[in-house]
């Protein structure tokens, strides 16, 4: 259930309304909108009286939410919800790029692959330093060495950092050197994880998972949105299916469908659904066509010494051609 609130609610009013949700065993989060704040009633079994919240001052009205999903809905928030990171707006209509190697490997790459992407025109720069790998033999990043690399990137280029979270143990190291959380496809049903990620003040990047319906990726957010974390930045990589021409099938058409069902902005990974150099920018151009919020592109500096997915990342000249094109396209739609 919703109570939205009038344009003028008073802040003691807002949180009289909080305060009785709660002192009946509910759980109430404030949601803010554009003009006005709504307040979501949650964890109640079976309908809520809605006469009871009516009567208090400042309530202009109280909508039944009818979606699985309560926080994540258009039922509850019409307006698109406006992520910031640094200088970047993810949901607003702009088309922030996010760049950067899978993993850290160096401080030279990493810091010649930013300068290189930050040039081109990416907002974000992203790299792995915890790297979870379908081999245990494969290379699994620096671990805290990679974060301050990624700290040293911030310093040296003023790019914002994103970087992947595997566990809730190591949560809040990663949390005191990057600015924003990624949860990969593998985690995006590790609840525990989830629900830990919905207790930062970072925001967070959620994946799709590898064979995710569109609800259960909602579902995902919403454990997130619940524990009081309402910056959410969806992420399409594409889904598993029986294609050998590519890594994974990149659903395009989730993307129209996310900003029917949620508010939440939602960017496109080209990368990791190609799995291929020469489909990325393509894929890229297509993203933005049908509307993402965003884009996360790989590059690496020398992809054919990359220690790990070279083969899908672009050089920095690729990169560069690749934002021209995009920029063109989003100025035209």
């Amino acid at each position: 259930m919703l109570v939205v609130m009038k344009i003028d609610a008073t802040e003691t009013n807002i949180k009289a309304v909080v305060d009785a949700a709660e002192k009946r065993g509910y759980v109430a989060r404030p949601i803010p909108g554009g003009d006005r704040v709504s307040v979501g009633i949650l964890h109640n079994n079976g309908s809520v009286d809605t006469s009871m919240f009516l009567g208090f001052a400042d309530v202009k009205e109280v909508i039944a939410v009818t979606k699985p999903y309560k926080l994540v809905s258009r039922e509850v928030k019409k307006e698109n919800t406006l992520v910031r990171v640094g200088d970047n707006i993810f949901g607003d209509g702009s088309l922030p790029v996010i760049a950067g190697p899978c993993a850290i490997e160096s401080m030279e790459q990493a810091i010649e692959t930013a300068k290189a992407v930050k040039e081109a025109g990416a907002g974000l720069f992203r790299g792995g330093a915890f790297k979870p790998r379908t081999s245990p033999y494969s290379f699994q990043g620096l671990g805290e060495e990679g974060l301050k690399i990624l700290a040293k990137v911030r310093e040296e280029t003023g790019l914002p950092v994103v970087t992947e979270i595997m566990d809730c143990e190591n949560c809040e190291m990663v949390e005191e050197y990057t600015d924003v959380l990624q949860i990969g496809t593998r985690n995006m049903q590790n609840y525990s994880l989830l629900k830990r990620a919905g207790k930062s003040n970072k925001p967070v990047l959620l994946k799709r998972g590898m064979s995710a319906t569109l609800q259960e990726w909602l579902m995902a957010a919403e454990y997130i949105m619940e524990e009081g974390n309402l910056n959410v930045i969806l992420c399409e990589r594409g889904i598993r299916t029986f294609v050998k021409h590519s890594r994974n099938t990149l659903d395009l058409s989730v993307v129209r469908a996310v900003k029917k069902e949620s508010h939440l902005p939602v960017i496109v990974d080209p990368s990791h659904a190609a799995g291929v150099r020469d489909q990325v920018i393509p894929l890229a151009l297509a993203a933005t066509c049908v509307g993402a919020d965003g884009l996360m592109i790989e590059v690496h500096y020398k992809p054919e010494e990359a220690r790990s997915d070279g083969a899908q990342s672009l050089y920095p000249e690729q990169f560069k051609e690749c934002i021209s094109k995009v920029k063109t396209i989003h100025s035209l739609i």
